[in-house]
């Protein structure tokens, strides 16, 4: 079966509208406002890259002597990584690639994934690095707040060094405040951060204009020999530069992952017409103060660029960006964390809904205090934003590589016959070239890089053993279910005696008689007049159609069984699902409803699928889980957990 072209989808996808933004939008907000939003959520974190980039090939971790011709260097690779890495391979090619108008690597890995369901182990490994990919992303969320608050308020010492012994305490102080104001919601920050990134992108273009127009020689740059040059005058250590280079796109994944919110268009004209033409001119008034500064004095290079008085309002302009880029990527964790929930690679966890009329807008607790515990100790830790820059790029530069390859697995469904063939040498050159980027950025492991990877591998195996757990339990759990047409007969031979009322058992398989019924059957003697089997299945798309939301069958004397369908990114509603419910001789009534859920208490076998270590994280993941009462919002009044024994 082939993948359905992107125009099919983009057509079908239920959030998604006319000219490729998503339809729930007001239409009088248009493209352009859309696109001034996306500057603030897509772009805030690439967008305040100029405060430490360039810094970092100059004066960081494997640094370049601050010659003529490497500053042409440098700032070629910039432009050309802009146009090869973010204008072609995002803008062209990954904004295409959507599931149902929604983008990110999870979304892709099904995307890939859902034609290839007889190729079993194939599709295991795709789902592996899906997984792999969140995890590394999960790293860039805690340290995108630490480096681009730090790199802000370093700006202050430029100012005068009596700034220097408050940099660390003012940045935990914004920190705190930042993670502080998540149970809030993100709406009204979020009103202001497309015309504050504007007026951020705006300042960077001025500043880095005037300083070109100064050094016209550094527009040289935009021929690619000097990226070539570069390499053969520096040899291995030009290749080592390469990961302070790939600090300039850090936050590309953000353009994918937000394809969903925005739409291609609004983001397409966020890049080309307001955020590359801005990054450009600032790099290259920065390499211009580099080519004037007598003594080649790359600190506070971004803040070199504005003259000594305007030191101070530079800094609340930069410390308010970095705090919109850091509130975009810790927005997108929750949003992944929801996401990772509904596809069963990550335990319950409690939601809180902080908008009422958008489904997106969510405050995950438990993520918070994570991204906060782990933020501040890296900003103690590393105390500066050069040291961190080493740990940044490995996380992003694994997580768009692991991108790149999961895309070459669809790229034929979306250019046949000649236009692939066309294709596969840019595809092949751009697959090289995240490569190099990650390479290079392998070198800088033991240089604090390995903070990144530790975070990453720490998610993922939380991820990976929850997956590999809850598929081992749901096998255990079909293999002991009892068919639902030999109860059915065994109630109308014994007849037990029948209460009003109606009573909903949760089971993760509507096609079976789920234990927590056979149990209170068995101790209470007594059943329901309405008996019914619900299950909840997360679709591998991100919303369902209302019309498709359930399934309801009547399997007579009084048992139903029903099937409740959400997508990966939206939010179980149990209670109004029911209220919908109307089917003949079935009334659902959440206020005479009662929900009997199995409590289940695991018991560890001698054999079994899982070491022995595994099976304890496991067990421990499972008893911190939130509660599915509270979960699937079924009033607490009504719900009776019945304890359950399972071998894992």
């Amino acid at each position: 079966m082939s993948t359905p072209n992107n125009g099919d989808r983009q057509a079908d996808a239920p959030n998604a509208g006319q000219n490729g933004y998503p339809a729930g939008k007001p239409a009088s907000r248009g493209l352009h406002g859309l696109a001034v939003a996306a500057l603030g959520v897509v772009f805030g974190d690439i967008g305040t890259s100029p405060l430490y980039a360039l810094r970092e090939c100059f004066s960081g971790h494997h640094c370049l002597p601050v010659t003529q011709d490497n500053i042409l260097g440098i700032l070629s690779l910039i432009v050309w990584s802009f146009i090869l890495i973010i204008s072609i391979k995002y803008m062209v090619f990954l904004l295409r690639a959507d599931l149902k108008g929604e983008g990110g690597i999870l979304a892709l890995t099904l995307l890939v994934a859902k034609d290839r369901e007889g190729l079993t182990s194939r599709a295991r490994g795709l789902m592996l690095l899906g997984i792999l990919g969140a995890a590394l992303m999960s790293g860039d969320a805690a340290i995108t707040p630490a480096i681009s608050v730090l790199s802000a308020v370093e700006g202050l010492n430029r100012a005068t060094p009596l700034f220097r012994p408050y940099v660390v305490p003012l940045s935990l102080a914004i920190l705190a405040v930042l993670f502080l104001f998540q149970r809030r919601g993100t709406a009204k920050i979020g009103f202001v951060f497309g015309p504050v990134m504007l007026v951020w992108f705006a300042t960077m273009a001025v500043l880095g204009l005037l300083a070109a127009v100064r050094e016209p020689v550094v527009f040289l740059a935009l021929n690619p020999w000097w990226a070539i040059r570069l390499f053969v005058d520096n040899g291995w250590l030009g290749f080592l530069v390469l990961s302070s280079v790939f600090l300039v796109m850090t936050g590309a994944e953000a353009m994918y992952a937000d394809l969903g919110h925005f739409g291609r268009t609004p983001i397409r004209r966020a890049w080309f017409l307001v955020a590359c033409p801005s990054l450009l001119l600032n790099y290259f008034g920065q390499g211009a103060v580099l080519l004037a500064s007598p003594d080649g004095n790359a600190e506070n290079l971004f803040f070199q660029l504005a003259p000594a008085r305007l030191t101070y309002p530079l800094v609340i302009l930069a410390t308010f960006a970095t705090v919109i880029a850091s509130q975009a990527v810790i927005t997108g964790a929750f949003s992944l964390a929801r996401q990772a929930v509904q596809l069963g690679l990550w335990p319950r966890v409690s939601i809180v809904h902080t908008s009422a009329s958008h489904i997106g807008q969510v405050y995950v607790p438990v993520v918070n205090m994570a991204l906060f515990v782990t933020t501040i100790g890296l900003v103690i830790g590393f105390r500066e934003s050069g040291n961190l820059a080493a740990a940044y790029g490995i996380a992003v530069s694994s997580a768009m590589l692991l991108t790149i390859m999961l895309f070459l697995g669809i790229v034929r469904d979306y250019w046949k016959g000649r236009s692939s063939l066309l294709i596969a040498p840019v595809m092949l050159l751009l697959l090289l070239i995240h490569i190099a980027f990650f390479l290079s950025n392998v070198a800088k492991v033991l240089s604090g890089g390995w903070v990144a990877l530790l975070l990453a591998f720490a998610v993922y195996l939380l991820m990976s053993t929850w997956r590999k757990g809850r598929t081992i339990l749901r096998k255990t759990v079909a293999a002991q279910a009892l068919d639902i047409p030999i109860f059915v007969g065994d109630i109308a031979r014994s007849k037990p005696t029948r209460v009003p009322g109606t009573a909903v058992f949760l089971s993760g398989n509507w096609k079976g008689i789920p234990r927590a019924l056979l149990h209170n059957l068995k101790h209470n003697r007594v059943l329901h007049e309405q008996t019914v089997i619900l299950a909840v299945g997360t679709e591998e798309v991100p919303s369902v159609p209302e019309s498709e939301r359930f399934e309801v069958v009547n399997h007579g004397e009084g048992i139903y069984g029903i099937l409740v369908k959400y997508g990966f990114s939206e939010n179980p509603n149990l209670p109004a699902v029911l209220c919908r419910i109307r089917e003949e001789s079935l009334n659902l009534d959440p206020a005479r409803t009662t929900f009997f859920l199995g409590k289940e208490t695991l018991v560890f076998r001698e054999q079994s699928r899982m070491t022995l270590w595994r099976r304890k994280l496991f067990s421990f993941l499972s008893h911190n889980a939130s509660n599915p009462a509270l979960f699937f919002r079924l009033p607490p009044n009504r719900v009776v957990e019945l304890g359950l024994q399972i071998e894992l």
